[in-house]
């Protein structure tokens, strides 16, 4: 079936909120063949490590928090589990998309790493965060750079 919304390109990533995100790797590699050295990442800003990959054309990201009081530890302790916390959505045009979510009666949720409100640039492209969730699961747009804007953003990245 599809979509009304013209403007969602396909998944960019699903996130999964996430204890320890080494041992939640070892689980993907024994199971599904994921690489078990895939590298973790730890991004300092947001206080995060992340285990990135692809499986069947869709980037996953292990995210396990830092802090205790970190955005996804912070989310397992409400739920009481582990699980899929949000699904980033590419988009042809983040404006676009988010008038046409905000025309359905959706609202801005705070991005937890920048401290912004609606698109914002990014390491990969512009994003933003809906504050409705689709069933427990937070819905994130990312327009993505093209290699020209991804220059611009690293050389403005590097001041």
């Amino acid at each position: 079936m599809k979509t009304d919304n013209p403007n969602v390109i396909g998944i960019k990533h699903m996130a999964f909120g996430v204890r320890d995100a080494e041992k939640a790797l070892e689980t993907y590699a024994r199971f599904l063949d994921v690489p078990a050295d895939t590298e973790i990442t730890v991004f300092p800003k947001s206080k995060n490590k992340v285990a990135l990959f692809n499986l069947g054309g869709i980037e996953y990201q292990l995210c396990e928090s830092l802090d205790p009081e970190g955005r996804f530890a912070k989310w397992i302790d409400e739920r009481g589990h582990e699980g899929l916390h949000h699904i980033c959505y590419e988009v042809s045009n983040i404006d676009d998309a988010l008038a046409h979510a905000q025309a359905k009666g959706a609202s801005l949720r705070i991005c937890q790493a920048c401290q912004k409100y609606g698109s914002h640039p990014h390491p990969e492209g512009w994003v933003a965060f809906l504050d409705n969730d689709a069933g427990g699961i937070e819905i994130e747009f990312m327009q993505v750079y093209t290699p020209e804007q991804l220059k611009e953003y690293e050389a403005f990245k590097g001041i």
